[in-house]
C-alpha cells in the first residue's frame, strides 16, 4: 500500500549546504471575503544527493520520509 507523495515545483534559492537545496514554491490563494487572488510563497529544504542543482534552477520536489529535522523532500528532476 503506497502512500500518495506530494509533488511541488519551485525555484532553487540556496545551494550553500552540503547535499541540500532550498526551494521556493509559489502558489496563488484567493481571499475568502474579497475574492482577490494573491501570491504566497514558502521555502522547503530538499535533499540533493550529488549537489547537482544550483541557484535559479526550476526543479520538482517530492515528499519523502524525514531525512533530517526539517528536510522532508527530495529533488526529483530539473524542469
Amino acid at each position: 500500500m503506497d502512500k500518495i507523495k506530494r509533488v511541488k515545483v519551485g525555484v532553487v534559492v540556496s545551494d550553500k549546504m552540503h547535499k541540500t537545496v532550498v526551494v521556493k514554491v509559489d502558489s496563488l490563494k484567493r481571499h475568502p471575503k474579497y475574492k482577490k487572488t494573491y501570491s504566497v510563497s514558502k521555502k522547503f529544504k530538499a535533499h540533493d544527493e550529488n549537489n547537482e542543482y544550483h541557484i535559479g534552477d526550476k526543479v520538482e520536489i517530492e515528499e519523502t520520509r524525514p531525512i533530517s529535522k526539517d528536510k522532508n523532500f527530495k529533488v526529483v528532476r530539473k524542469i
